[in-house]
């Protein structure tokens, strides 16, 4: 895997009625030092200790929108971590509400947290921009206002010729650290360029995430080229009566979304507790789009780098933890 992983961890894969295999929706994207939680079910804290992610990491919570299945672990997690003594800043991002929610239930609930609190009310467009990354929300069409997100990478500087630095009398070190991070140079009074020794910019990688929605086209837009859509599936194709009434998407419309966006590798997540075995929304999205999966409870992908010719890496954190207890 590349030296810069970006791990994809389904902390709960379940829609508003957990079931024994499968908790409330909670998914942590893991890149460099950093979490990005999209969404805190009821249990969110326990999944996290159990896959071992930090609770007092640098974190950002991006929540879809207010229905309880998808915020029901916010007080415990913002707890537990004041009671584990974390210092850092924690951001929560979400739809017109989240305010109000966070203060309230910090109020009555009485909690004092030890950690400074940023709340953030998101609109359609950028919302974070960061370093190397920007997040970014687009309207869904549920029940209650709420958002897809799209966490997109920026193009990284490109490959350094050690040879063309060479020739160009440039020292080994410092400087050639700089020119990678796209930043001029001078050696002997000449100003070098990082054009001058890296190739052309590579592509980051690009995350969607569709939150509880009926699927509607400018979705495709949206996720267009994509390395990995995860969308919800709440119903299979055979209840798509009922998945209008609810407003949700079933495997097909995902599939279908997943397949016009030209998403790379499509997740299916939000399943609802009337299906105990996922296979039919497999093979019910899989006649659609040719990578599909349906993740379980503390699955992870391993999303890597688009010029890097590695494939994605699927695996489970409840095999390593069984390995570990042997």
């Amino acid at each position: 895997m590349n030296t810069m992983s970006l791990k994809v961890v389904f902390l709960g894969t379940s829609s508003a009625i957990p079931v024994l295999h499968r908790s409330f929706p909670a998914i942590a994207v893991l890149r460099k030092d950093e979490v990005i939680l999209v969404d805190c079910g009821e249990g969110t804290q326990r999944q996290m200790a159990v896959a071992k992610i930090g609770f007092c990491k640098r974190m950002k919570i991006l929540i879809t929108h207010l229905h309880g299945d998808h915020v029901g672990g916010l007080p415990g997690l913002l707890q537990t971590m004041s009671m584990l003594k974390r210092k850092r800043m924690l951001q929560i991002y979400g739809p017109r509400g989240i305010v109000g929610f966070v203060k309230s239930f910090l109020k009555y609930l009485k909690v004092e947290l030890g950690y400074e609190l940023e709340l953030n009310e998101v609109r359609e467009g950028v919302f974070v921009r960061e370093k190397e990354y920007e997040i970014i929300a687009k309207r869904t069409v549920h029940s209650i206002g709420g958002y897809s997100f799209l966490l997109r990478e920026y193009p990284r500087p490109g490959r350094f010729n050690v040879e063309r630095a060479r020739e160009l009398g440039i020292p080994e070190g410092p400087l050639w650290h700089m020119l990678q991070e796209g930043k001029e140079v001078t050696v002997n009074g000449r100003v070098i360029e990082p054009s001058m020794v890296l190739g052309p910019p590579r592509p980051g990688r690009i995350v969607g995430f569709s939150g509880d929605t009926i699927p509607y086209r400018s979705l495709s837009k949206f996720f267009k080229n994509v390395d990995l859509l995860v969308f919800e599936a709440t119903y299979s194709e055979m209840d798509s009566v009922k998945a209008r009434e609810n407003m949700h998407s079933t495997s097909v419309d995902a599939a279908k979304i997943a397949s016009e966006a030209k998403a790379k590798m499509l997740a299916l997540v939000h399943l609802s507790a009337r299906y105990n075995d996922p296979t039919i929304i497999y093979l019910e999205a899989k006649k659609y789009h040719d990578n599909v999966v349906v993740p379980a409870d503390l699955d992870v992908i391993e999303v890597p780098y688009p010029d890097s010719g590695e494939g994605f890496r699927v695996y489970s954190l409840k095999d390593s933890l069984k390995s570990a207890e042997t």
